[in-house]
């Protein structure tokens, strides 16, 4: 479905996978392994493109629910894909993803093997403040130590990965259970107060809009003074 014009969110996938549709393509997120055929039909059907269109894949950060599909994906369309240094590492596995001690961190070890995607190398990678396919990388660590947002000045849209999420138009903060380190993501979340967004696209929740950003500050401020 088109969200905002020009920004696709493909449906029906486990950790949303985006769009941004321009001259190119600019994949956010590629969901869980094993959704090849439905990314592909949504190019060539909905949109009408030739896969070769796409030209970068962002990852917002390594947990295999937005990685699964990426390295597929460069393999046929021959995009670059993107990511923060700290999570490159994780994706490459050359790092562990750490996980909050107690029962998820069990759970998580004991299905891993089956979860997992396949390591691979990151072709580009970006820090905090940089810009690549036209979006602002806002460095967001704590849900992963490379955990980023991307933001598109132009279309006033945010997508935040798992650093936030929303049900029923409410924000909501980032799991307990699957945040490495949790102050550092709110401290992160911070960031987001001084950017101006219409639309707040997360990895697990629907479109959060409109005034997505007042609604995020909101946020901010109402846990600031319940600290």
């Amino acid at each position: 479905m088109e969200v905002v014009s020009g920004v696709h969110w493909i449906e029906g996938i486990i950790g949303h996978c985006y769009l941004m549709v321009d001259h190119e393509i600019t994949f956010i997120d590629t969901g869980l392994p094993r959704n090849m055929k439905k990314i592909v039909r949504y190019i060539t059907e909905e949109l009408h493109r030739e896969p070769s269109d796409v030209k970068t894949i962002c990852l917002t950060h390594g947990d295999v629910d937005h990685i699964g599909n990426a390295e597929k994906l460069r393999a046929l369309t021959g995009a670059k894909i993107v990511a923060h240094p700290d999570d490159a590492e994780i994706i490459a596995g050359r790092k562990p993803r750490l996980m909050p001690k107690g029962t998820m961190n069990t759970l998580f070890k004991l299905v891993r093997p089956v979860m997992a995607a396949k390591p691979f190398e990151v072709d580009i990678l970006v820090n905090d403040r940089d810009t690549i396919a036209g979006l602002n990388v806002i460095h967001m660590p704590g849900h992963t130590p490379g955990s980023i947002a991307l933001y598109d000045a132009q279309r006033k849209v945010v997508f935040v990965g798992d650093a936030l999420g929303c049900e029923d138009g409410v924000v909501r903060g980032p799991s307990e259970m699957m945040t490495q380190d949790l102050p550092k993501a709110y401290e992160s979340i911070e960031k987001l107060a001084s950017y101006d967004f219409s639309v707040m696209l997360s990895g697990h929740s629907k479109p959060l809009r409109p005034d997505a950003s007042m609604k995020v500050r909101e946020f901010i401020a109402t846990r600031k003074k319940e600290k």
